[in-house]
């Protein structure tokens, strides 16, 4: 038996994320990269640490190699003692069968062994596909006040917005007895983050009883919840103020980069109290030409920027050629933009290279159907062509590459 741990924490990391397109195709959603030097799952994996939870299991399954690879041994995160840290957990063969996880609730049920060996009074189940800074212990200490079964993080969000969430409706004390699963019309604005912390002795029970139940999707917001809010279970909503943002679109995450480039939003990366860690290789410092353009932009190390660049987020290793333009735009690690190249409204993903003269995406004001705008996004490992236009909206990845490549070849 490992030494008990108050509190073990169980991050959901194996969803597709189908919503990003190509930025998934061969990459888990916790791996994309955010901010120029970091990755989605370093925020819940940091702010576990930050809180003081020395215990995360991350339930792996979708793409899982470069996942499983940045999470490592779990030093960057200060995660990696022998009796605690953190621990991939990708599913695994069960006597006669192979499951994969079938739900996130089904997902934590797979790793309840796991659970047990640290005795934990309680269990944090979070998501892997939010961007915030969140003080984990205080949510406990909620719990704990509050002598609950269940905790529920929950953020206000516009009225107008309320329709794409969970809603918890409570009362005065917090506690919840409605849960609508994005409503037509919602009572209130108070929507689900997704995080939530259980009494364990508790959650074990609606587990098995969930798993028992052929019927059940095994999902915590349409099963695991309403089956105890039906029993009478004390469940609380724990109101989080804060930067919280879901990156599940290609707009969202797209918008979520550019709110690092307004001092008017509070999410400060830098900030000793509550530092986001990061694995990263290391770089030289990065190069501004005498004669580049540099406005309102984040550039990491190791970029080399000869060009002009405003409203820009370059990661590592990005090349930015004379006469090149990025405006709006994400440009991931190792990239190259060459000569009088013009990016704009665009998400372009690692190991790519845009062409002499190119253009892909084009600006809002430029479009006069603007149901055909939209951000423009390059997956990995692309070479796009000089001189070609890609449009606002697109989505490219290198197989469509080699496919048009190969129709051209045969005419």
């Amino acid at each position: 038996m490992l030494p008990k741990q108050e509190v073990v924490a169980m991050l959901l990391a194996g969803g597709q994320g189908s919503r990003l397109g190509v930025l998934t195709k061969k990459l888990a959603k916790p791996a994309v990269p955010y901010g120029g030097k970091y990755r989605i799952i370093d925020f819940p994996l940091s702010n576990c640490v930050n809180s003081g939870i020395e215990t995360v299991g991350v339930l792996t399954q979708y793409q899982p190699l470069v996942l499983n690879e940045y999470i490592g041994n779990g030093q960057p995160w200060d995660l990696d003692s022998m009796n605690a840290g953190v621990r991939v957990l990708p599913p695994y063969q069960r006597s006669r069968k192979s499951d994969w996880y079938k739900g996130t609730a089904n997902a934590i049920y797979q790793n309840i062994q796991f659970i047990e060996r640290y005795s934990p009074d309680y269990v944090i189940v979070l998501s892997g596909d939010h961007i915030y800074k969140m003080d984990y212990s205080k949510m406990v200490a909620y719990h704990k006040e509050k002598g609950a079964d269940c905790t529920i993080a929950a953020i206000e969000v516009p009225m107008e917005e309320a329709p794409r969430f969970g809603i918890l409706n409570t009362r005065s004390d917090g506690s919840v007895y409605e849960f609508d699963e994005k409503p037509k019309a919602p009572k209130s604005n108070s929507a689900s983050m997704g995080i939530y912390v259980f009494t364990w002795s508790k959650l074990r029970k609606y587990l098995e009883a969930d798993e028992a139940d052929p019927k059940s999707s095994n999902d915590f917001g349409k099963d695991i919840l309403p089956a105890m809010l039906r029993a009478g279970e004390r469940m609380f909503a724990y109101r989080f103020e804060g930067y919280w943002k879901d990156v599940g679109t290609i707009d969202s995450l797209w918008e979520s980069n550019m709110d690092l480039l307004d001092p008017n939003v509070p999410l400060d990366l830098n900030e000793d109290s509550w530092k986001i860690y990061s694995r990263n290789p290391v770089m030289p410092p990065h190069y501004i030409s005498k004669n580049a353009k540099v406005q309102n932009s984040l550039v990491a190390e190791g970029c080399n920027v000869y060009g002009e660049i405003d409203f820009a987020v370059l990661f590592s290793g990005v090349y930015i050629a004379p006469g090149a333009v990025v405006r709006d735009s994400i440009i991931m690690p190792n990239t190259r933009i060459e000569e009088n190249a013009v990016v704009q409204y665009a998400i372009v993903s690692e190991n790519n290279t845009i062409g002499r003269g190119a253009v892909v995406g084009a600006r809002p004001e430029d479009i006069a159907d603007k149901d055909k705008w939209g951000v423009t996004v390059i997956g990995d490992g692309c070479a796009i062509p000089a001189g070609v236009k890609i449009p606002p909206k697109a989505m490219i990845d290198a197989d469509m590459l080699k496919k048009e490549a190969a129709v051209n070849a045969r005419k």
